[in-house]
């Protein structure tokens, strides 16, 4: 009876997709692309903004070349570098007061995801103070439109520069959990492929494995359009061919920039799509043990499509088709498996291990119940999960 719930949910939503608008941002791409960003605000008659980033970015400098702009077009920027991974409420308030007491009008997500979800939590604050940021958990609760945005990312993984989601951890309840709203799509996005040169090779491989889970989940689930299912399948080929080079030549501009690409048309396809299980555990083990997220998601996907089984056959089969790993009379099955096997040959060759430790068995019973929240009724799984099958799942990666 659950199950029929649940589909019956996710219809009813996948309809009401087809009348909500899903607003693409703006992209600026190439080379020293983020030098751009003071015209566009000169342009907009914003003289004050706050760019919201991390004490690493920063301490690489990466941030400099473009403060020494801004400042040249009289443009105030005050930064905001406190953001953690798996970015907290209260990161988003301290960022919120900062933005007020500058006066700023723009937002600047200047980072990976955490940066990102963060700008995204000041700017849902902005324009809904007497909201929380619990009570803008869910689908469609920041509502209005935020300040200008511009989201800048230095990872190729999450693609947090295109959707509608900011995922907030609250470090009291150990929960990790996602504000939905088409209203959080950056106006703008930035893909300046020379951001990413100095990536260490850890950070390159889950991030990229991060865009591979997006674009899977998204292929494999049941909310698909011809474009989802395109962006999807464009951003696995370009995962497959592009993230070893990434990981073993970390100044390969051109792998580098097409990991970009990847990260954003996997954004696109679960913006509308969504993802799936993988998502569910992984934002568990950030909530419970602040796991980086793309790591969780990297070690959680091959399991996960095992558990799958042959409900997911079908569209495993046509992306090992598309990257070029089968026969032409092998059956959906087999070139499902290979498909998974070819996911672990990548993980293995970046030394992604199979296991997290220091999951407690202990915590099971808080992960299994965030995760089924999460998941059940929206996300629109091959097949749906319920608390013996995730706990097998977490037995397995731990």
């Amino acid at each position: 009876m659950k199950v029929f719930f649940y589909r019956v949910y996710q219809f009813v939503m996948l309809l009401a997709s087809y009348m909500v608008q899903w607003p693409k941002p703006t992209l600026i791409e190439g080379e020293n692309s983020v030098l751009k960003i003071p015209q566009i605000l000169v342009e907009k008659g914003i003289r004050s903004v706050l760019l919201v980033t991390d004490k690493v970015i920063t301490s690489l400098g990466l941030t400099a070349p473009l403060l020494q702009e801004l400042s040249k077009v009289g443009i105030t920027c005050s930064v905001f570098d406190e953001t953690v991974p798996n970015p907290t409420i209260g990161n988003i308030e301290s960022a919120l007061k900062i933005y007020h007491e500058k006066g700023a009008r723009a937002i600047i997500a200047f980072g990976g995801g955490s940066s990102m979800d963060c700008a995204k939590g000041v700017g849902a604050r902005v324009v809904n103070p007497n909201k929380t940021i619990p009570q803008m958990r869910g689908l469609l609760k920041v509502g209005k439109k935020l300040p200008l945005m511009i989201a800048v990312p230095t990872t190729a993984g999450t693609g947090s520069e295109t959707t509608i989601a900011a995922v907030i951890s609250n470090p009291e309840t150990h929960e990790k959990y996602s504000v939905n709203d088409q209203k959080l799509i950056p106006q703008f996005s930035v893909l300046d492929p020379l951001l990413t040169l100095n990536l260490p090779p850890h950070i390159t491989s889950t991030t990229g494995l991060d865009a591979l889970t997006h674009a899977v989940e998204a292929y494999i689930g049941r909310a698909n359009t011809a474009e989802t299912r395109q962006y999807a399948r464009d951003a696995v080929k370009l995962v497959f061919e592009n993230l070893n080079t990434a990981y073993a030549n970390g100044k390969d501009v051109n792998a580098r920039r097409n990991m970009l690409k990847a990260s954003y048309y996997a954004g696109v396809a679960f913006t509308r799509a969504y993802v799936g299980y993988v998502h569910a555990v992984a934002h568990t083990l950030g909530g419970f043990y602040s796991v980086p997220h793309g790591l969780a998601n990297a070690v959680i996907l091959p399991v996960v499509l095992d558990f799958y089984g042959h409900s997911a056959d079908r569209p495993l089969a046509e992306l090992a088709d598309l990257i070029g790993i089968t026969q032409a009379n092998e059956s959906d099955a087999v070139k499902a498996q290979k498909f998974i096997a070819k996911i672990r040959e990548l993980e293995a060759s970046m030394s992604i291990p199979r296991k997290i430790e220091g999951i407690k068995e202990s915590d099971f019973s808080g992960m299994i119940r965030n995760a089924l929240r999460e998941a059940n009724p929206l996300y629109p799984v091959p097949r749906e999960m319920f608390a013996d099958e995730l706990r097998k799942v977490y037995d397995a990666i731990r």
